[in-house]
C-alpha cells in the first residue's frame, strides 16, 4: 500500500491528499546518502589546502579583512557612504572651534506704557566675534527691540555680552547698525578674543553639512546640525527681501546673531529667521556672509552703510493693474525727492520704471537689489514710461542720507501676499 503523508489545497477549499508516491528504492538511500558523501569530501580537501600556507595564499592571495566605509557603483554614478564616527568626530571638531568665537547676548529694555507707568525687560540672542579687540556681529532686531506697540514704548538701556568659558559679563557699545540688512556690530573692551574663520558662502553647494551655534530658549552654547537645504533662497518679511541660506538645523528663539558654519568650522552665514506655525519646522534662514562683510566692515569703519539711492516713492504696478489699465507692469512714482538725483534727473511723480540699465523691475525691492551693486557717483540708466512713451533718464547715484534711509524704507515696504494678520516669518532674538 502506498505511503500517503502529503497534504494540497484542492480548488473546492477541501483538503486531501497527495497522490505523489515514495519510489520503492526510498528517499534517503538514493538522494540522501550520496549527497552527505559529496560535502564530507569537499569538506577534507578544501581543509586541507587552507591548512597549507602556499596553498592558501594562492587562493586568497592577500585579503586582510576590512570595515567597509565607502561603497558601490551603479549606472557610472558612484556613492560615498562614511562611517558615523567620522560624522561624530566632524561636528565635535567643528563645535570644539567655533563655541569660542560665538557669544551670548543680554540686552536690558524699560518699557514705558502711554497710560502711565514702566517696566523693565530682558531680551537674549547670540554673536560672533569677528576680531580679536572685541567686535562682535549680531542682527539688528537682536539689540533694536519691536516690543513697542501702539500702547507701550521699549528702549534699550544696556547690552551686556557673555564669553564662552568666561564667567564675566561684559557691557557692549553700538558701533552701527542696518535695518536693510538686519545687521549690527557690537564692541566691547577685552582683547585676546578668539574670531571665527570666514568662510565662502558663494561655494556653498546644497546638501552641505552645517551646523547652527548660538544660545536658543537662554540654553547657552548650543550646537545644532543639519545640512543647507537651498542656496541662493529670496524671502520676504518686514517689507524687505532677503537673499538667504535655508537649513534644515534646528534654529530657535536666541539662535538669531549666531553661526552657521561648515565642516570646517568656517562662517558661511549669519542666522537671522526662521519659519514658524503649525506643521512647519526645520526652515531656517542665515544672511550669507559673503554678502556680509562688506556691511560689517562699514559699520566698524562708518558707523552706518554709505549706500547709493535715487531719492523716490514708488509702489509696485502689478499684472492685473497693468491690464485694466493698459500700462507696463513696473513701479509707478508716487514722489520724488526734492534735489535728490531723480529729480536732477528729470523723474516725475506718475512715471513707472520698467527698467535699471536694461533689467526688468515690478517691485521696489527688486530695483533696490540691482541698485545696491551700483557705487556711489555711478550712473545708471532708466527706462521709465510716461503718457503712452518709452523713456531712458540718466540718473547719478548719490550717497543716502542718514536721516532719510528709515523713512524710505518704511514707505517703499509693500505687504507680501498671504501675510495679513501677521508674518509666517519669526525674527527671534
Amino acid at each position: 500500500m502506498d505511503n500517503e503523508n502529503e497534504f494540497n489545497f484542492s480548488p473546492d477549499n477541501s483538503f486531501k491528499k497527495s497522490s505523489v508516491k515514495r519510489s520503492n528504492g526510498g528517499f534517503g538511500k538514493t538522494v540522501v546518502v550520496p549527497f552527505l558523501s559529496g560535502v564530507v569530501g569537499a569538506t577534507l580537501v578544501v581543509g586541507t589546502c587552507f591548512g597549507v600556507p602556499t596553498i592558501k595564499s594562492k587562493l586568497l592571495g592577500n585579503y586582510t579583512p576590512t570595515t567597509v566605509t565607502s561603497a558601490a557603483t551603479s549606472n557610472d554614478t558612484s556613492t560615498n557612504l562614511i562611517n558615523i564616527s567620522d560624522y561624530s568626530d566632524t561636528s565635535v571638531s567643528v563645535a570644539e572651534k567655533v563655541l569660542p568665537s560665538v557669544v551670548g547676548i543680554t540686552v536690558t529694555y524699560q518699557i514705558s506704557s502711554f497710560f502711565g507707568g514702566s517696566s523693565t525687560g530682558e531680551a537674549t540672542g547670540s554673536g560672533i566675534i569677528v576680531s580679536e579687540d572685541g567686535y562682535i556681529v549680531t542682527n539688528n532686531h537682536v539689540i533694536n527691540s519691536d516690543a513697542s506697540s501702539s500702547y507701550s514704548i521699549a528702549e534699550a538701556t544696556g547690552i551686556k555680552v557673555n564669553i564662552y568659558g568666561d564667567s564675566q559679563s561684559y557691557e557692549a557699545t553700538i558701533v552701527g547698525t542696518d535695518v536693510y540688512t538686519d545687521l549690527a556690530v557690537l564692541k566691547i573692551e577685552k582683547t585676546g578674543l578668539s574670531p571665527v574663520t570666514i568662510g565662502d558662502s558663494n561655494s556653498v553647494k546644497v546638501g552641505e553639512f552645517v551646523m547652527a551655534v548660538g544660545n536658543p530658549l537662554g540654553m547657552d552654547y548650543s550646537v545644532t546640525s543639519g545640512i543647507v537645504s537651498a542656496v541662493d533662497r529670496e524671502i520676504e518679511s518686514e517689507g524687505s527681501t532677503y537673499t538667504a541660506i535655508q537649513t534644515d538645523a534646528a534654529i530657535n528663539s536666541g539662535n538669531s546673531g549666531g553661526a552657521l558654519v561648515n565642516s570646517k568650522g568656517e562662517l558661511i552665514g549669519i542666522n537671522t529667521m526662521k519659519f514658524a506655525g503649525t506643521g512647519i519646522e526645520g526652515i531656517g534662514f542665515a544672511i550669507p556672509i559673503s554678502s556680509a562683510t562688506g556691511i560689517i566692515d562699514q559699520l566698524i569703519e562708518y558707523q552706518t552703510v554709505k549706500r547709493p539711492y535715487i531719492g523716490i516713492v514708488g509702489s509696485s504696478v502689478d499684472s492685473a493693474t497693468a491690464k485694466r489699465y493698459n500700462l507696463p507692469e513696473g513701479i509707478y512714482v508716487e514722489s520724488v525727492e526734492e534735489n535728490s538725483p531723480a529729480s536732477l534727473a528729470g523723474l516725475q511723480q506718475a512715471d513707472i520704471i520698467t527698467k535699471i540699465e536694461d533689467q526688468e523691475v515690478k517691485s521696489v525691492n527688486e530695483l533696490n537689489k540691482i541698485k545696491y551693486t551700483y557705487n556711489i557717483g555711478d550712473t545708471v540708466k532708466l527706462t521709465v514710461y510716461r503718457n503712452g512713451e518709452t523713456l531712458d533718464l540718466n540718473i547719478v547715484l548719490a550717497e543716502l542720507p542718514e536721516e532719510t534711509e528709515t523713512q524710505t524704507q518704511v514707505q517703499t515696504q509693500t505687504p507680501s501676499q498671504g501675510n495679513s494678520g501677521g508674518s509666517i516669518f519669526d525674527f527671534f532674538r
